[in-house]
């Protein structure tokens, strides 16, 4: 356990249980999702100097023009991918400071995540390696290609908004997948789509407010 997780865990875990609740009275009805929310500890994820507003639902910078999403948005997109239902081996596209893929380690069997960032990978393998977890598989790579070696997958998420649904994604998701996406430019929608026997089924759902998925990496 690192110092920082000793110093503020006491406390943050009462935190992490009015965060909870706070999400429950929002709308948030999966309880699986709720318990891996109640888990991960945020403040962990975030910048020390902002570790006080860890539980806050906002969305705060986590360097290199990036964001950790506030809490709710994250609940959201994770309940929309569980679709009440159970999760396998799952895809995150942005993997960011790792807090996503730390909620996911607790909601499904398998999570491999692409980061393009490659400084951000090294805080969050170490940050997943300090919380034990050992289900989650960074790679760095471009998130419009996707993790084509360890598809297909259950459910595949992105936490930057792109301007379409990437080909290599949909190819990627197995039969019955889930693929939630914040997708648009100058308003962007949070979608689902889902791969049905007749092809993919695209519903557009609530405002969202991503930074843009960008291709390459560096």
């Amino acid at each position: 356990m690192s110092t920082r997780q000793i110093g503020i865990g006491m406390t943050s875990e009462r935190t992490r249980k009015r965060m909870v609740e706070r999400l429950r009275e929002a709308g948030i009805q999966d309880e699986v999702v709720l318990a891996a929310m109640g888990w991960v500890p945020r403040h962990l994820f975030v910048d020390e100097a902002l570790a006080s507003r860890a539980y806050d639902d906002v969305a705060l910078p986590i360097g290199f023009g990036q964001t950790i999403s506030n809490p709710f948005t994250v609940a959201r997109m994770t309940a929309l991918l569980r679709g009440g239902g159970t999760l396998g081996r799952v895809l995150e596209i942005g993997t960011g400071c790792g807090y996503q893929a730390a909620v996911l380690s607790r909601v499904a069997r398998e999570v491999y995540t692409v980061e393009r960032i490659a400084q951000l990978i090294t805080r969050a393998r170490l940050l997943l390696r300090d919380l034990r977890i050992t289900n989650v598989r960074i790679r760095h790579g471009d998130g419009y290609q996707g993790f084509a070696d360890a598809g297909p997958y259950d459910g595949i998420i992105l936490t930057a908004a792109a301007t379409h649904v990437p080909k290599a994604l949909l190819e990627q998701l197995g039969r019955g997948g889930r693929l939630v996406l914040p997708l648009g430019v100058q308003e962007q929608r949070l979608c689902v789509v889902e791969r049905t026997p007749q092809g993919f089924a695209q519903t557009a759902l609530d405002a969202a407010n991503f930074v843009p998925l960008r291709a390459g990496t560096e």
